[in-house]
């Protein structure tokens, strides 16, 4: 059977210029053509399309998925797999909601009125996550995040690190500082390395108490964590700066540290648009990432080039952060953009 692109686009859900987008950066070409000149899609071409859209809600870029199917060692099995495991958490959030939707039925059921509490918590439990997150986000979030209390990875960490720091240990600290290593590279992993979802996750952080009380992350113990975070990125970068440059990144390293997230997942937007890294949306990305590489790095282009030196050399620099090789790449080149125009 052969599908014509209007007609794979109404089966599969998605819109013909996201499958003419797909064939035009060579994601998803058409194998076969009609009499007409018509492209058409068989049966491969569909099978290859569902391994693109499992990827994308795993939260890689187009371009990563390109590599990723480039390599012919990866199995389709693995990827229905680790869908699988993604519908098994979602179910499992839909079940929590029904508990406690049942235990407000039975108290309803048998005469009794529910405290107000009950009727608070489930409520909070029912919008909080829809405001901030689609289906798909959501499925992908990180367990201790998601509600999944039985986690014991992340239990055990955060346990850790509220003990590390109700005990007075200090950010600076090597033990606070492996902890937070720890911390960031298990959340880069369950977002998948998007930083769309972590800038997300910060915002509802920030504006739902509820969450923080579940979760068991004040914005304390978070700001003790990117402090520890820091301070494992400034003793590399100590290596190759002089003692005046040390002096100012050190007062002004974590001052942007939540804007970073955010611009992260606006070049990670682009990207996934198509955005050429030299055109006046790519600029202005790269003008936003320069004013805070500066805000710590100062506006002398020798120390600039110290910083990139440690970058490319220091693989633990990019431990724990969602600024992979294709980010860098596309912002490099926007830079260069930037500067020409």
């Amino acid at each position: 059977m052969l599908l014509k692109v209007g007609e794979l686009a109404r089966r599969s859900g998605l819109t013909v210029r996201t499958l003419h987008h797909y064939d035009a950066i060579g994601l998803l070409t058409p194998s076969a053509r009609a009499d007409n000149g018509y492209r058409l899609y068989d049966r491969h071409d569909v099978a290859r399309l569902h391994h693109i859209q499992a990827l994308r809600r795993f939260g890689l870029s187009l371009a990563e998925i390109g590599a990723h199917l480039a390599r012919p060692d990866t199995p389709l099995a693995s990827i229905v797999e680790r869908q699988i495991a993604m519908l098994d958490r979602e179910i499992e959030r839909a079940s929590r909601l029904r508990e406690r939707l049942t235990r407000l039925h039975g108290v309803l059921q048998g005469g009794g009125e529910p405290d107000l509490a009950d009727w608070l918590t489930t409520l909070e439990w029912m919008t909080m996550y829809d405001k901030y997150f689609s289906e798909e986000e959501l499925a992908r979030l990180p367990a201790h995040y998601n509600g999944h209390e039985t986690d014991p990875q992340w239990t055990a960490l955060i346990a850790e690190v509220r003990a590390a720091m109700e005990r007075g240990t200090p950010p600076e600290d090597d033990t606070a500082g492996r902890l937070a290593v720890r911390w960031m590279t298990m959340l880069v992993r369950d977002t998948g390395g998007d930083p769309r979802l972590l800038a997300k996750l910060n915002v509802m952080h920030e504006n739902e108490p509820v969450m923080q009380a579940h979760i068991g992350i004040s914005t304390a113990l978070r700001d003790y964590v990117l402090s520890a975070f820091s301070e494992t990125k400034m003793r590399i970068y100590e290596r190759y700066l002089s003692p005046d440059e040390i002096r100012f990144m050190r007062a002004n390293y974590g001052k942007g540290a939540m804007e970073w997230p955010k611009l992260m997942a606006d070049v990670r937007d682009a990207m996934d648009a198509g955005v050429a890294p030299d055109s006046p949306q790519g600029c202005a990305l790269a003008r936003r990432w320069l004013a805070l590489f500066t805000s710590y790095a100062g506006d002398d282009p020798n120390t600039h080039l110290k910083f990139r030196q440690a970058l490319e050399r220091e693989a633990e620099l990019k431990a724990g952060t969602w600024a992979d090789d294709s980010l860098i790449a596309f912002v490099r080149q926007a830079m260069a953009g930037a500067v020409r125009s």
